[in-house]
């Protein structure tokens, strides 16, 4: 964060001092809410969760080099006082909000959006810090981070790490700008109309992107047209052109190409399936043995440019036109966009990380999120390296392995979530899943198994995470040709575990 005094603090917060000797000490360091990641000149954030009260380790925190403390009530060391206020309604949609008994979850996060939006509103004016947004049902968080990668190559660049979207992580991202960043990549995501507004708010995109509008967080919205109307709150923060704002619309997805009328900013579109009609696109696509893809990536400001990229998954070429036409919007050359794509290796854990057991197993760890547009990716991800026959694409390879998908539930879909489970289900055998490993007891995955069942899939319904490592363990031990396996689920699950399990575990 930029150096500021705790006088200054407390004017932008609207806070009052409580055992404060020196209002001019200043905040040099980071601003951080677990005191374990305190350093010296930081400021913390005292904020309640659901195990722990933030304010019960303030006096650990100005001991490990904290300046000052934001807080709800006195702590018992300098610390600012931030305005009370009603707590969050029944049945709040931030999960955030879930143990917010007094209003101070609200009090202290309304503080963080105003020191947040105020540094940011000062670095842009006066250091020409520049601001990115990405949203969509999918893809955001992979999209972000090669986007990150993109824009470093012309500047010192803030993103957040994995998935800190919401009204934590999106402040704490922007507190890491300092005078010398020249971008600040941001990822947006809602549970509600107006969220992603309120966070565009705190730290207003020069530039944003919408990848696509699908069913994540259907139980919320009530319908996909509502998911559409918050996506697209995004493109309605961005300037108009003539002050430089971008609007970076999916043109394969038309939820996606409506939002245009939405936006004062310059439209600029791309599309992986390679309309030619998109400023960026992409044609002469392959997907090596690994489900990487290769493709030429067309602009309309140079000649085309090869890209290989190293992360799996045909779905990744629209995150990678998406970054690079925003990359492209704030001025990195299309060469070095190619190149830096060419380059880029994963960094945020369990979204398509692939890994190698053995010369005859392949492992893909995409168990981080899931709902069916990115359980459908996946698959076809776990098609594309297993090399199957699928009723898709006319893909079967000599060398075709065994498709394995270990799968676990799809969360917040709402009343749809049974249908939508059995759905997909019925739709494995197309994308040539030889083998189902369901795991959970629960009605969504009961769906899930009888849909499979239903199209001749061979199916093992598991219970947790022991026992499913413990039955994939056993199709590779039996297993006579290579075998790929597919771990997906939505976070909560923790399906990632029988990834990491299998991967330290050699045959």
């Amino acid at each position: 964060m930029i150096q500021l005094t705790i006088a200054e603090i407390a004017e932008i917060v609207g806070g009052r001092l409580d055992n404060v000797a020196n209002p001019q000490a200043k905040v040099i360091g980071t601003v951080e809410f677990d005191s374990r990641q305190i350093s010296p000149g930081s400021l913390f954030l005292a904020l309640p969760g659901a195990k722990v009260d933030g304010h019960d380790f303030a006096e650990k925190a100005h001991a490990a080099g904290a300046v000052v403390t934001l807080a709800a009530r006195p702590v018992g060391t300098p610390a600012i006082i931030v305005p009370s206020q009603a707590k969050a309604e029944a049945g709040s949609q931030a999960y955030v909000f879930a143990h917010d008994e007094d209003g101070s979850v609200r009090a202290l996060l309304t503080a963080l959006a105003k020191l947040a939006r105020a540094v940011v509103t000062r670095l842009t004016s006066r250091w020409g810090l520049s601001v990115v947004g990405v949203t969509g049902s999918a893809g955001k968080t992979s999209t972000k981070d090669m986007l990150a990668a993109l824009l470093s190559t012309a500047g010192p660049t803030v993103a957040p790490p994995g998935s800190f979207n919401n009204e934590i992580g999106h402040p704490y991202t922007a507190l890491r700008c300092h005078e010398d960043t020249q971008f600040l990549v941001t990822e947006l995501s809602a549970r509600g109309l107006g969220h992603i507004a309120q966070l565009a708010e705190i730290a207003p995109p020069q530039i944003g992107a919408v990848l696509n509008v699908g069913t994540a967080h259907l139980g919320e919205f009530g319908s996909k047209d509502t998911i559409a109307q918050a996506k697209g709150e995004l493109i309605e923060a961005v300037p108009e052109a003539s002050a430089g704002g971008v609007a970076v619309l999916n043109a394969d997805d038309p939820a996606v190409v409506q939002m245009a009328t939405r936006t004062q900013g310059k439209v600029v579109t791309f599309s992986a399936n390679g309309d030619t009609q998109a400023d960026y696109y992409a044609t002469d696509v392959r997907l090596d043995e690994l489900a990487r893809a290769s493709f030429l990536l067309h602009s309309p400001e140079a000649q085309p440019v090869q890209v290989r990229l190293q992360v799996a998954g045909k779905h990744q070429i629209a995150n990678a036109l998406a970054a690079a036409a925003v990359a492209a919007a704030a001025g990195v050359p299309l060469e070095t966009i190619g190149t830096t794509l060419c380059d880029y290796v994963a960094v945020s854990a369990h979204r398509m990380d692939i890994r190698q057991r053995g010369a005859n197993v392949t492992i893909i760890n995409d168990a981080y999120n899931a709902n069916p547009e990115s359980m459908r990716a996946g698959l076809a991800a776990l098609a594309a390296s297993a090399g199957t026959t699928t009723q898709l694409e006319d893909t079967q390879l000599e060398d075709s392995g065994q498709a394995v998908a270990v799968l676990g539930e799809m969360s917040e879909l709402g009343t749809d979530a049974v249908a939508a489970h059995r759905e997909l289900g019925t739709q494995l055998a197309a994308y040539g899943v030889h083998t189902l490993v369901a795991v959970g007891k629960t009605d969504n995955i009961a769906a899930l198994t009888e849909g499979a069942q239903e199209v001749g899939v061979l199916t093992h319904h598991v219970a947790d995470v022991t026992g499913a490592t413990r039955t994939v363990e056993e199709i590779l031990g039996s297993a006579q040709r290579r075998v790929v396996v597919l771990v997906k689920a939505s976070n909560a699950w923790r399906l990632w575990r029988v990834a990491d399990q299998l991967v330290n575990s050699e045959l």
